[in-house]
């Protein structure tokens, strides 16, 4: 089926012009000034900009989590995605002890496979690091078309793992080559701390982030910079919160090692503040690494303008306040850690960033959708409108403004941790593959379900 959009502004990581954009079923096939409607369905995007659709590189779907499990699955989560103008998702598989990465995947595969409304890739998340683990990783590169590998120095007891092993992760991605990705907090210290506090009754959420200071995300964050550098491996922070941080990715960046950074619309908006509300209000913005001051957002702002952040992901992770956060009353290191966000991101990051003149609308595109689709091997397929790619288009309105609220939003979670922000503009249609999913605010009827996309080696559209 021939699909004009017509009359729009075609924005780019580095271009901006007004063109009609033709597709013809799942591709862009013709990019001109003026293209013939005749005999094809036509959308009108007079004053509109249009943009690649948004790639969100860090969501946490339906994901296991201390007995419990995120309230959102493939289903909501990506319908969730789709009003948000994000027709690409990468969530983290994560590996259960004793379990194969190559079974990790095939659980992950059963969970969206039918569900999912856009397309989607994972990580995978080693926390099991034997031998049979690490000697995996090529495989699932080469015949799974996943390249990127996921490890935390936080989460004691779950999913953390010694510097040794991410060290010879590192050693065998360099080989394939992959990318490692690592989440950056001394989890050691971090439950020392979690343990004092509770020793001397400090069990209020505001404790949460009082055991996880500023510091000791920059040191895990150098730490897991020094160990790239000695394996000559490239490694992607996320999510980067801290100032501290920020310094070793910078220091770093400049003197040539590949470092890439991520952050998500949380720590450029909310702060530390929040997990001080009454009537353990405060749980509902308990995340890893936590909230942060306003001296850090607007660090966060500055290296998002100036390039030493590439990416921003939602790190969507949603539960419900009622039956799920509220485990932790009486200990605050029980309660459920992540928030919903993957509706808000795109909308966020243009209203908060290209409408206050913190950021380019050509720096937009790049952090909300192309440098993930470069860095994680999705481009030009994904992240971009030009003839051959993927008919991913978001048609969006600046002059239509609305307020976030939990009652006009789509995740399952029973809170918004953006509730009442104001944001400037909307997408009047979100088309995924030529297939328009989201249409005059609602799901329209659409012939296919989201498809698992295999991504190419790392450094590929680099």
């Amino acid at each position: 089926m021939l699909k004009v959009i017509k009359g729009g502004t075609v924005v780019t990581s580095s271009e901006i012009y007004q063109a009609d954009v033709l597709t013809e079923d799942e591709k862009i096939v013709q990019i001109a000034k003026d293209i013939d409607t005749i005999d094809m369905d036509v959308i009108d995007a007079r004053g509109a900009y249009l943009f690649p659709g948004g790639i969100d590189p860090h969501t946490h779907f339906n994901m296991p989590f201390d007995g419990i499990t995120t309230i959102d699955d493939f289903e909501s989560g990506t319908i969730s995605a789709a009003f948000g103008a994000t027709t690409t998702v990468i969530d983290c598989a994560i590996q259960q002890k004793g379990v194969s990465l190559k079974d990790t995947i095939a659980t992950w595969h059963k969970k969206a496979e039918g569900n999912a409304l856009i397309d989607y890739s994972f990580h995978v998340a080693i926390t099991d690091p034997n031998e049979k683990t690490l000697g995996e990783i090529k495989d699932v590169v080469e015949t799974e078309g996943i390249s990127s590998f996921k490890l935390c120095l936080a989460y004691k007891g779950s999913m953390m793992v010694g510097d040794d092993t991410l060290f010879k992760v590192m050693l065998k991605a360099k080989e394939v080559p992959a990318l490692v990705s690592v989440h950056c907090e001394n989890g050691d210290v971090i439950d020392f701390l979690q343990q004092y506090a509770l020793r001397h009754d400090n069990k209020a959420p505001k404790w949460h982030a009082y055991s996880r200071p500023n510091i000791l995300e920059g040191e895990a964050t150098h730490r897991a910079i020094t160990l790239s550098i000695l394996a000559s491996s490239p490694v992607y922070i996320v999510p980067v919160t801290a100032k501290e941080a920020l310094e070793e990715i910078m220091r770093s960046q400049g003197h040539d090692q590949v470092v890439f950074a991520e952050t998500c619309p949380q720590y450029l908006l909310l702060d530390q503040s929040l997990h001080e509300k009454p009537n353990f209000e405060g749980a509902k913005y308990i995340m890893s690494p936590p909230l942060r001051s306003k001296e850090d957002r607007n660090a966060l702002w500055t290296a998002l303008k100036k390039g030493y952040i590439n990416t921003i992901g939602s790190g969507h992770c949603a539960f419900c306040m009622q039956s799920q956060k509220e485990l932790g009353k009486g200990d605050f290191s029980k309660i459920p850690n992540g928030g919903p966000g993957v509706e808000d991101r795109f909308g966020l990051i243009y209203s908060h960033g290209v409408e206050e003149r913190r950021i380019t609308l050509n720096r937009f595109v790049s952090i909300i959708s192309t440098n993930s689709a470069k860095i994680f091997g999705l481009f030009p397929k994904k992240g971009t409108i030009s003839v051959g790619s993927d008919a991913d288009i978001v048609v969006w309105d600046p002059t239509e403004a609305h307020t976030i609220s939990k009652d006009n939003t789509h995740s399952r979670a029973d809170y918004n941790m953006y509730e009442g922000f104001v944001v400037q503009g909307r997408p009047t249609h979100v088309i995924s593959r030529g297939h328009i999913l989201i249409e005059g605010g609602k799901v329209k009827d659409v012939p296919e379900k989201g498809k698992f996309i295999k991504r190419a080696k790392f450094g590929m559209y680099l």
